[in-house]
């Protein structure tokens, strides 16, 4: 080989792979199409509004003009108190179950399987609302003039109209660094910001001014999933929490006055700061509202005294640093088109117009194009930018609702609008909390799958107690849905969605790509391990003698799947389900694997495990096909 065919190559260093990246020096991102989310309009749909969250705290900014909701959430808000995740009757169950298969009884296995199931999940709730009214001559706003975008390089949202003129700016951010929601309400012209604001919910709460700049709204979450009625004496005490906004104005013009003792009215104001701060008496799964020492309005006022003398530079500069730092590490750039100027840009569109009559149009190279319509014109007009601005968008929303010392993110990150949210708000660990953090390590946020790995650590404490008492197995034992508690036993309901005991397990193969990605020694050692040996021994457990001397589950579901027995009946309760299986096999390979690095052949469960390995049949895929089955039986699709 020729000298000049070498090619020298070094170990991959931890700066490499977690540092910043930036745009190529002859770039500097001056000609990049701007990473922004744009609307022509305030949201008419929760859908619509614009999210932003420094992990704990969120809000989805509506942008409307003459009122202007702030929808508040706190991720410790849930219903409920700590619970008892074990059911002493399932031994027995499971046994009649596990027959019922092994005779091919599916439907009636199906049936008795549901007495496996116990108490539904806790229910993620709100914080409230920041409303903000303004006189009647906002009304009369010039349409074209309005503007609302959120700005992904920076995790600022903006909201911009003129009422004659003059023009007003709304900037709004969520800090991590200080941990507080905050916005800013300017004019063009000097005195002109003038308007009401307070804070409600649809939480039992009450609010109140203190002093001339504060409003303070106390509240609690139901102490049960569905009090039969508030405040009554079987509902035990739930989660306390406390909201403080602290208002800020000009000081050469305006005037604050107080009005009903809950809400504030600025007059004639260059200028105002709105800083929501809040806490809750939630003090960890194991420990009941009750008995929490915390105290969500003493802590509230602490926060707020944190940042008392830091101006609004000052906390925005914070949040540009802690922000940007996670954000930047990452760019995309998937063709030339990308480094068009949105503003320059003229898009050919179809309209569909209520005559099903489709109508070109063509919008001026003045006008901003909304991602709406961009979104509408991909059918025709493939733009890679918009590929760019969604993938950059998924790891916006991960930076925004999952950051270390916060709660895991929920079936809906951190934002809610609802008491009672679509499937509870609830972590699913069929495959959207996997799903929340499938981003986490590809693009480059590592440090926001920390809630995760705490979450699986308190999986792992009340999971061993529901291994225990409902499979008489050793380890620890999630299934498909959980909650703020760390609930582990199945769901109430039926068994094609809650009789799942797969959830923790699949959780765990986090545990080991994180090392893989991070090559943490420590992390491996001190966390994946024990959590990875605690579920391969439950599995070693789950794992039964089955058919044709391979090991099975049994019983077994693929998640919210039926299949027609054959009996022609619908079912969903059978035995090693390709979904079950794939996991046992990545999880005993995932310890095998962390064993190695480590030398961790002491535990007599490893024997098993090299054993149980080779015991455990592959997925069949039909010869005529070129798809995994769900069942290892031919079962009909229903």
């Amino acid at each position: 080989m020729e000298d000049e065919e070498w090619v020298l190559v070094r170990r991959t260093t931890e700066k490499d792979c977690w540092s910043s990246i930036f745009m190529d020096d002859d770039d500097n991102g001056e000609n990049s199409r701007p990473l922004k989310i744009t609307f022509n309009g305030p949201a008419k749909h929760w859908t619509d509004a614009i999210p932003i969250g420094n992990g704990r705290l969120g809000a989805m900014i509506w942008g409307g003009v003459a009122l202007e909701t702030l929808q508040l959430n706190e991720d410790t808000l849930w219903t409920g108190t700590p619970g008892n995740y074990t059911n002493p009757h399932a031994p027995e169950a499971l046994s009649v179950v596990r027959k019922l298969v092994d005779n091919g009884q599916y439907a009636d296995a199906t049936t008795a399987a549901e007495k496996l199931s116990h108490n539904p999940s806790d229910v993620y709730q709100l914080l409230g609302d920041i409303k903000l009214e303004f006189d009647n001559s906002h009304l009369k706003y010039v349409e074209k003039s309005y503007h609302r975008e959120l700005d992904l390089d920076t995790a600022t949202a903006r909201v911009k109209y003129s009422v004659g003129d003059v023009e007003y700016t709304r900037e709004y951010f969520a800090s991590n660094p200080n941990q507080v929601i905050a916005t800013k309400i300017s004019g063009s012209k000097s005195g002109s910001v003038s308007f009401t604001v307070y804070l409600d919910s649809k939480m039992h709460h009450y609010s109140y001014v203190k002093g001339e700049n504060q409003i303070i709204m106390e509240g609690s979450c139901p102490g049960k999933r569905i009090p039969p009625k508030l405040n009554a004496d079987d509902n035990p005490k739930g989660i306390q929490f406390t909201a403080i906004l602290n208002l800020q104005i000009s000081n050469s013009r305006g005037v604050v006055h107080v009005l009903d003792g809950r809400k504030l009215k600025v007059e004639g104001s260059d200028w105002a700061i709105l800083l929501l701060v809040s806490s809750s008496s939630f003090d960890g799964p194991f420990t009941k509202p009750i008995d929490s020492k915390k105290d969500p309005t003493s802590d509230s006022l602490s926060a707020l005294k944190s940042i008392n003398n830091l101006s609004y530079t000052d906390l925005y500069a914070h949040h540009l640093d802690d922000y940007q730092s996670l954000f930047h590490r990452v760019s995309l750039q998937l063709s030339k088109s990308s480094k068009r100027v949105l503003g320059n840009e003229r898009l050919h569109m179809k309209k569909h117009m209520a005559n099903n009559n489709d109508l070109f149009f063509k919008r001026s190279e003045d006008d901003t194009v909304s991602t709406a319509e961009r979104v509408k014109s991909f059918k025709t007009d493939e733009d890679p930018s918009l590929v760019e601005l969604l993938f950059q968008y998924g790891r916006y929303l991960l930076i925004s609702c999952s950051r270390p010392g916060t709660q895991v993110a929920n079936l809906q990150g951190i934002w809610n609008k609802d008491i009672e949210p679509p499937w509870d708000g609830a972590q699913h660990l069929n495959i959207n909390l996997q799903m929340n953090y499938w981003p986490a390590l590809p693009c480059n946020l590592k440090e926001c799958q920390d809630p995760l790995f705490e979450y699986i650590s308190s999986l792992s404490i009340n999971g061993s107690k529901t291994a225990k008492v409902n499979y008489e197995a050793k380890g620890w034992v999630a299934h498909q849905v959980s909650d703020i508690w760390a609930k582990t036993s199945p769901d109430r309901g039926q068994a094609v969605w809650a009789l799942w005991p797969m959830g923790g397990a699949w959780l765990c193969t986090h545990l080991w790509e994180h090392y893989t990605y991070t090559m943490d020694k420590d992390f491996l050692k001190n966390k994946a391990y024990p959590l990875l040996e605690g579920c391969s021994l439950f599995l070693l457990d789950w794992l039964i003698e089955g058919r044709g001397g391979y090991l099975e589950t049994n019983p077994s579901t693929s998640p919210e799947h039926m299949f027609i027995d054959p009996d022609g009946k619908p079912a969903s309760v059978s035995y090693s389900s390709t979904m079950d299986m794939s996991i046992i096999k990545e999880v005993f390979s995932a310890i095998i694997s962390a064993a190695e690095v480590y030398f961790f052949f002491s535990g007599t469960h490893l024997g098993h495990l090299f054993l149980f390995f080779s015991n455990i049949p592959w997925s069949f895929i039909p010869f005529s096909s070129n798809m995994f089955l769900q069942y290892t039986s031919d079962f009909g699709e229903k």
